[in-house]
C-alpha cells in the first residue's frame, strides 16, 4: 500500500505529505481562560470515558458537594465520576446522549455555594500502587478528546512496561479553532512540568518529549524554558510542523521518535506512552489539592458565537449556558459540535452537557455549515496521498458499499483513525469518513 501511494501518486506529480493543510483559525489563542459561574442545573452522564459506564451512587433528594463521588464501576476500564456543583440531586434517569444512545445521568440542582466535599484532601502517595489508585480516584481520563481512563494507560502489564522508555506529552492541538491546550501550556505550565516529573518516575522512562506545533511559538518558548530549569529528568520540546493531524497518537509518535506503531498494536508496544498536555497538568493539581476532575477548560468559537472565549466550566453544564456566557448566538446556529471541525461530534441540541473530554464547543451559521453535494470519484488519489496511515479510503468506500468484509480487513480498515483528511482533500466531496465508519461496523459485526 505504501508503494502504491508513493509510486502511482509520484507519477501523477504528488509528493507524499500525509495529512491536510487545514486552516488554523486559532482566534482565541491569546484569550486567557475565564471562569464561568456554576449553572443552575448540571446533567452529569455516567459514561464520559472509554469503557464500562458508572453506576449512580446517589439518589433523588440527596445533598451533594463539589468533588463528591456520585458514580463508579467495578470494571477495570472505567473511571469514577464526581459532582461538579454543590446542591441537591434532582433526578437520576436515562437520557438521550449526543451519540444517539440512552445513558444514565444524574441531574443536580445547584445551591450556588460551590461547597467542596469536606472529605477532600491531597492523596497520600508513598508507592507506585498509591499513585495509580490516586489517579483512578481523581476520575482522570484522556482530556484531549479520547476519554481513555488514565489509571489504565499508566499501569500497563509488567512485560509491556519494561519496553517503555519514552513519555510523549501531546501539545500539538492540531484541530482548527481549539486553543484550550495552548492556554494550559501558557497558564499552567508549572503544573505540566510537575505532572511530567510524577509520570516519568512512575513509568521509569529515559526521556520525555513534549510535542508542540510551530504555530504556537509562545507556548514553545514557555515550556522550553521550564524544561531546561527542570531538575532530575530529561524533558525535550519537539517543535512540530503545523499540519493536521499532527496530534494523532501514531502520527505524533512517528514525528517525535521515528517509531511506527504497527496495525493492531498500541504505543506501549513500541516503548511509548502518550498523554495529553492538559491531562498531565490536571494530575499535578490533583496531587496537590485532592480535588477530582469536576471542571474543564473549553474553547467556544465559530461563526455563530457572539463572543468566542476560552472558558473553564463545571462538567455537566448545558451547552446553551456556555454559549450564553459567551454572548449568546450571533444569528441562527446551523450546526453545533463537541470538539473541532475535523473530528468533532455533532450534537443535536444545546441542552447537551459539557463532558470530561469536551475541549471545544463550536457553533456555525448556515453559510459555514452547509454540506457540499458529492459527485463521482475521479480517481485522483488525493485521499490516499493525505492519509497519515497510508490507507486507501476510496477502496474502503467501494468495498463498504459492496459489503466485502474480507477486502476491508485486508486493506486494514480498522487502522483508520477517522481523522477526516481524506474527505477534506476530496475534490468530489465524497462521504469517505462516513463510509469508513460503516465499514468498520460491518467488520465488527461480522465476527471475522
Amino acid at each position: 500500500m505504501a508503494s502504491y501511494s508513493g509510486g502511482i501518486l509520484g507519477m501523477l506529480g504528488f509528493v507524499k505529505s500525509p495529512g491536510a493543510p487545514v486552516p488554523h483559525r486559532k482566534s482565541t489563542k491569546d484569550m486567557e481562560t475565564v471562569d464561568m459561574p456554576a449553572p443552575a442545573v448540571v446533567t452529569i452522564p455516567m459514561s464520559m470515558h472509554i469503557g464500562a459506564p458508572c453506576t449512580p451512587k446517589v439518589k433523588p433528594g440527596d445533598q451533594v458537594f463539589v468533588g463528591q463521588l456520585i458514580g463508579d464501576s467495578d470494571a477495570f476500564v472505567s473511571a469514577p465520576i464526581h459532582s461538579s456543583v454543590s446542591g441537591t440531586v434532582k433526578k437520576v434517569d436515562a437520557m438521550l446522549s449526543f451519540g444517539g444512545t440512552y445513558t444514565p445521568c444524574i441531574v443536580i440542582e445547584s445551591d450556588g455555594k460551590q461547597t467542596p466535599d469536606p472529605s477532600i484532601c491531597p492523596p497520600k502517595v508513598k508507592s507506585e500502587e498509591d499513585l495509580i489508585k490516586a489517579i483512578r480516584d481523581s476520575g482522570l481520563v484522556g482530556l484531549g478528546g479520547a476519554g481513555f481512563p488514565a489509571h489504565v494507560k499508566l499501569n500497563p502489564a509488567a512485560d509491556v512496561k519494561k519496553k517503555i522508555d519514552t513519555l510523549i506529552i501531546n501539545g500539538a492541538e492540531c484541530e482548527p479553532y481549539l486553543t484550550a491546550d495552548v492556554r494550559e501550556m501558557l497558564e499552567d505550565s508549572w503544573d505540566i512540568i510537575s505532572g511530567i516529573q510524577t509520570v516519568s518516575k512512575l513509568l521509569d522512562v529515559d526521556e520525555t518529549i513534549i510535542g508542540i506545533e510551530d504555530n504556537k511559538p509562545e507556548a514553545i518558548t514557555v515550556i522550553q524554558e521550564l524544561a531546561e530549569k527542570n531538575d532530575g529528568i530529561t524533558i525535550r520540546v519537539k517543535e512540530l510542523p503545523a499540519r493536521y493531524p499532527q496530534g494523532a497518537e501514531k502520527v505524533l509518535i512517528k514525528q517525535c521518535t521515528g517509531r511506527e506503531v504497527p496495525p493492531g498494536k498500541l504505543p506501549a508496544d513500541v516503548g511509548v506512552i502518550v498523554m495529553n498536555v492538559t491531562s498531565v497538568g490536571f494530575l499535578a493539581r490533583y496531587l496537590k489539592t485532592g480535588m477530582p476532575l469536576t471542571t474543564k477548560r473549553v474553547t467556544v468559537d465559530g461563526s455563530a458565537v457572539a463572543e468566542p472565549k476560552n472558558v473553564r466550566v463545571c462538567i455537566g453544564t448545558p451547552v446553551k449556558d456556555v454559549i450564553a456566557f459567551c454572548g449568546g448566538y450571533k444569528g441562527e446556529p446551523s450546526k453545533l459540535l463537541y470538539g473541532g471541525p475535523m473530528m468533532g461530534t455533532p450534537i443535536y441540541s444545546d441542552e447537551q452537557p459539557i463532558l470530561k473530554n469536551t475541549n471545544g464547543i463550536l457553533a456555525f451559521d448556515r453559510a459555514e455549515a452547509q454540506s457540499l453535494e458529492p459527485s463521482a470519484c475521479i480517481r485522483c488519489g488525493r485521499c490516499v496521498n493525505a492519509c497519515p496511515m497510508n490507507l486507501m479510503p476510496t477502496m474502503f468506500e467501494k468495498y463498504t458499499a459492496a459489503e466485502k468484509i474480507d477486502e476491508l480487513k485486508r486493506l486494514n480498515i480498522m487502522t483508520c483513525m477517522e481523522c477526516g483528511c481524506c474527505a477534506y482533500v476530496c475534490p468530489a466531496n465524497r462521504r469517505l469518513v462516513q463510509s469508513i465508519r460503516i465499514g468498520k461496523t460491518l467488520v465488527r459485526n461480522s465476527g471475522k
